[in-house]
């Protein structure tokens, strides 16, 4: 595949870079860092601009904190002004990522994501018997800062961009060369090319047919159990010696027997929620309640907050989960 090279003005054009600034700010424009950032935005872009350019670029400012849904996890949000730059560069870089990607993968695409991998699942389960599921330990602690470097320099040729992506990744570690900070969108785009030669190898080489990829979670189906089995092997060694990371056990099963996936139960021609899914949801919605009841949630911040959550339970397929689910928002919900 050709290099991409002369990106760095596309970056630093003045018109990309307030549009980086107006995506970087939906959500939270009245947090002080945006509002701070906005008083003096022209001089601000105007020296993101600079950095840009020179490759001078002020990253790793991270502010921490921790999530326990759905599982525990530590969140780095970058300093507003490093969003901007993140926006910024993926603003053009996203095609040249983009070509690297098959159908299959889903994770941070346009009109792809997770509501539509949970559809593909569902339709490859109803046409295969058996299915093998997989996804990486620990995965974006994993990620290997030389592995990246390596891949991204097979992707672009531009030395500052390079320059700049390398700062980008250095300036988080969860170990040694190790790490990609969850919550940096240059984060999303750098973890989904890292499987991105997996695909490749998943369905050129192994020749599955039947396979979707939802950043590290990963099934393939097919009739044959025996076809399946040697999938394992040959991934395993393949993300072991080239991505220097391993994989959690895998679960080879019947689709008959459902696959727990991205939150349901998969299986042929029907999904329901898995049970941490549904405590989740009672939690989540019991918690909106209560910050409208005492008036610290407009209604607008509860519907915008509360609409996601419907929109999860109305993917699964059981008549009346939607009433049923709800009958446990009340004291002994937990």
């Amino acid at each position: 595949m050709k290099r991409t090279n002369h990106l760095i003005e596309q970056i630093a054009d003045p018109d990309n870079l307030r549009l980086a600034f107006w995506k970087a700010r939906k959500g939270k424009s009245h947090a002080p860092g945006v509002e701070a950032y906005r008083a003096a935005l022209d001089v601000n872009l105007q020296g993101l601009r600079e950095q840009i350019l020179t490759g001078l670029v002020e990253v790793g400012k991270y502010h921490y904190f921790k999530v326990y849904e759905p599982k525990e996890r530590k969140i780095c949000a970058a300093a507003f002004g490093e969003q901007v730059l993140h926006h910024a560069l993926m603003n053009v870089c996203h095609p040249h990522f983009e070509r690297c990607q098959i159908s299959d993968s889903y994770a941070s695409r346009k009109g792809k994501g997770m509501y539509a991998a949970l559809g593909q699942a569902r339709r490859y389960s109803c046409n295969h018997r058996w299915y093998l599921k997989l996804d990486v330990r620990k995965f974006f602690e994993s990620v290997h800062h030389g592995v990246v470097r390596e891949q991204l320099g097979r992707l672009f040729k531009d030395p500052t961009l390079l320059d700049i992506f390398e700062k980008i990744i250095d300036s988080y570690e969860a170990c040694p060369e190790r790490g990609l900070p969850i919550g940096n969108l240059t984060s999303q785009y750098f973890a989904n090319h890292y499987l991105s030669g997996l695909d490749h190898f998943v369905k050129r080489d192994l020749r599955i047919k039947a396979y979707v990829r939802y950043m590290d979670d990963m099934v393939l189906w097919s009739d044959d159990k025996a076809a399946l089995k040697n999938a394992l092997g040959a991934i395993t060694e393949w993300v072991e010696k080239r991505l220097l990371c391993t994989l959690k056990p895998a679960q080879l099963n019947r689709t008959a027997n459902g696959l727990p996936f991205l939150g349901y139960r998969v299986q042929p021609y029907s999904a329901r929620l898995l049970g941490p899914s549904k405590r989740r949801f009672v939690r989540k919605l019991r918690r909106a309640d209560a910050l409208l009841d005492s008036g610290a949630w407009g209604q607008a911040m509860y519907q915008r907050r509360v609409t996601p959550l419907y929109a999860f339970l109305g993917h699964a397929d059981t008549v009346g989960l939607r009433s049923a689910v709800l009958r446990f928002v009340g004291p002994d919900a937990n």
